[in-house]
């Protein structure tokens, strides 16, 4: 039968036909009076997608490259960091901030667990530089409670600073950047921004840019003074990814739609496309007899452990196999353990329901034993029709 190629990993996510289109016209030169209204136009919209007042920084590279750039900026060699770390991607803050010289002291709970603000609280003190830590913690698809920690950091005053990792938060889940407090938080376009790698953002507030003056780690492509200046006559320091600042504008403009013209609203509605195809989803897999993996489960994607006795490999490659779906297995220890499958971005009801119904058919294959097909896409339509009567708006409807 016809198959067709499906991402339901956590990145690279579905591309906007929009962005693609965007994206494969686009000609102009970056030092152009087109190119300028492009870019001025994104960085004003991306600071409603984020939510904030503060400035935004749109970077070509990968949202590892803004992560380092957070590290670089904001502290000195031997500053005392406090790195909050429950998966791989925690982890890689502590790789980044030992590269720069950084005297690092983690707080660890295990994989799928989220921290105890009591614990958290324990940690800091008035030398602590600056606390990093994922919104969504995407190798176990656990979510953590970013305003609970700012609270924290904020009572230190304003020599601490906040670093959020939110490249598979923003989009997918709902956060109140200046409200709360977040000196910078970092995204990615491969993500909820529906639309190729290539491009990461980063929203800074100005105790984050004072804090920079003071600080002495190097830095050159990454330097985000030189960055903001370039931004402020709506230009880039270095040359940019043109044709993917025209899928960004493009996406923006969706979900500007998805908002009947108010991209503050799209956002919301974005978000909570995510939280309702997550409930399905979680909805879905125990009705299978599945376990969840993450103790907080996020609304980016939904971590399922593998049955007992199969290796969460063969439910991958089956999945690849049979339907030509991308799912993705556990990283790191948790490899064979957990598969994952995201709901972030272009990705709407029908996909929930076929990926559930697909799982179904997979578990049969793998495990050998008799699933009840229909019993997680029931779930799933379950969790759907008590929400139907409310204001969620599934992306592209």
């Amino acid at each position: 039968m016809l198959r067709k190629s499906r991402l339901f990993a956590p990145g690279p996510t579905p591309s906007l036909p929009a962005a693609q289109a965007a994206m494969a016209s686009f000609t102009a030169h970056h030092r152009t009076a087109d190119f300028k209204a492009l870019f001025q136009q994104v960085l004003a919209d991306m600071k409603e997608f984020i939510g904030t007042k503060n400035d935004v920084l749109v970077l070509a590279c990968s949202g590892t490259g803004v992560m380092e750039a957070s590290v670089s900026n904001l502290t000195s060699p031997g500053d005392n960091v406090l790195v909050l770390t429950a998966g791989k991607f925690g982890e890689r803050w502590t790789g980044l901030a030992k590269a720069f010289g950084c005297h690092v002291e983690e707080l660890n709970v295990p994989y799928g667990e989220t921290f105890s603000l009591d614990d958290i609280r324990a940690r800091m003190n008035s030398f602590t530089r600056a606390v990093f830590v994922q919104a969504t913690e995407s190798s176990t698809g656990a979510r953590h409670d970013i305003e609970g920690i700012a609270k924290i950091v904020r009572a230190q005053g304003d020599e601490t600073l906040l670093v959020v990792d939110a490249i598979t938060g923003l989009g997918t889940t709902h956060l109140d950047v200046d409200g709360w407090g977040v000196d910078v938080i970092i995204g990615g376009s491969q993500k909820a921004l529906m639309m190729p790698p290539g491009l990461a953002y980063c929203a800074v507030s100005e105790r984050a840019w004072k804090s920079m003056e003071k600080t002495s780690s190097p830095r050159y492509y990454f330097d985000l003074r030189k960055e903001r200046k370039s931004a402020a006559k709506g230009e880039t320091a270095y040359t940019p990814a043109t044709s993917l600042f025209a899928a960004l504008g493009a996406a923006l403009g969706f979900i500007r739609g998805m908002g009947k013209g108010n991209l503050t609203a799209g956002r919301e509605e974005l978000v909570n496309n995510a939280e309702l195809c997550a409930e399905m989803t979680r909805a879905g897999a125990k009705a299978l007899g599945l376990k969840l993996y993450a103790s907080a489960p996020a609304a980016a994607l939904t971590a399922i452990c593998a049955p007992e006795g199969i290796d969460s490999g063969k439910i991958v490659k089956e999945f690849r196999e049979s339907f030509d779906a991308v799912v993705a297995n556990g990283q790191g220890e948790m490899k064979g353990k957990l598969f994952r499958i995201a709901h972030i971005g272009y990705y709407d009801y029908l996909d929930t329901v076929g990926i559930l119904g697909a799982l179904e058919h997979v578990l049969a294959k793998v495990t050998e034993r008799s699933v009840e097909y229909g019993a997680g896409v029931r779930a799933a339509q379950q969790v759907y029709a008590r929400t139907r009567s409310g204001k969620q708006q599934l992306v592209g409807a």
